[in-house]
């Protein structure tokens, strides 16, 4: 499994990655293996302001259907536009090309609050 350091993840299986105030999201390797192959994500929350933990979208496997909750609190600013003609893109590059979103937040210090890579490793074992 991979888990790259630079990144924070939550309990749920996001990662977020910060820079100035913009954070890009997605979902893990972990998370990716599990869920199969990823065949829509539905982002309806595009320019809603969210708090941590609220539910953001879904992403839909060919087995199942899975919630996707924001890790920090924000405003989701841009949906990735490759994953509406090609969501296998989560399964193939979750922590590139796969990103969900991208969200405005007011506090990037909250990042300090979600795991490490070290502890979502230990999580998953």
């Amino acid at each position: 499994m991979n888990a790259p350091a630079n990144l924070r993840y939550t309990k749920d299986h996001e990662w977020i990655s910060i820079d100035g105030n913009t954070a890009t999201i997605g979902i893990t390797d972990f998370a990716q293996g599990e869920l199969g192959d990823i065949v829509f994500v539905d982002i309806t929350s595009n320019g809603k302001t969210l708090a941590a933990e609220e539910i953001f979208g879904t992403i839909e496997a060919v087995k199942t259907v899975s919630d996707l909750f924001l890790p920090i609190a924000g405003t989701v600013i841009e949906i990735n536009p490759a994953l509406e003609s090609q969501p296998e893109l989560i399964n193939t590059d979750p922590y590139g090309e796969g990103w969900i979103i991208k969200v405005t937040t007011s506090n990037p210090a909250d990042i300090e609050s979600l795991l490490t890579a070290e502890a979502y490793t230990a999580l998953v074992s």
